[in-house]
């Protein structure tokens, strides 16, 4: 959830974008980028869908594809695609760079801050490349389901034992 500067700045590029395009201002448009606004972490289209649907809200999921291509284009959210799960959305406004650690086993996408990295990063010279932003993604396992996993072996060498 981002606070109200941030909900005026993404509406004001919307509204600046679909100007410069010459795309209507329509209503659904609005209410699925306050949706969008609203949400606290990465999601996909079925979690936006169903967070509209529970504000009585009703668009299709066609226009919610289409919807969340132009916010991407915009440059109001970024589109992830974090190993083989449907693509994951997360709103730009107000955002610093971080890295997305992921969860191999269960799915869990965590962000995180190093600032030794965003250092480093921001000292690097690409040859006829300015860079706006980066993004990393980690892949690996979880602290709940190293335990898990943990407890699972505990268990099958007990069991072997026996």
């Amino acid at each position: 959830m981002i606070d109200d500067k941030s909900r005026t700045m993404a509406r004001a590029a919307l509204t600046e974008y679909l100007r410069v395009k010459k795309l209507r201002k329509t209503p659904e448009r609005y209410a699925i980028l306050d949706k969008v606004c609203a949400m606290t972490r990465h999601f996909d289209i079925e979690a936006l869908y169903a967070a509209i649907e529970d504000d009585g809200f009703h668009v299709s999921r066609a226009t919610l594809y289409n919807t969340m291509e132009l916010f991407t284009d915009c440059g109001i959210v970024r589109r992830h695609q974090f190993g083989t799960q449907p693509a994951q959305y997360e709103l730009v406004t107000g955002m610093s760079n971080h890295l997305h650690l992921i969860c191999q086993q269960c799915g869990k996408i965590k962000e995180s801050q190093d600032p030794e990295l965003v250092r480093f990063m921001n000292s690097r010279s690409y040859s006829a490349f300015h860079t706006s932003y980066f993004c990393l993604y980690v892949y690996g396992i979880c602290a709940a389901c190293a335990r898990r996993n943990k407890r699972y072996e505990t268990k099958k060498l007990k069991n072997k034992t026996i």
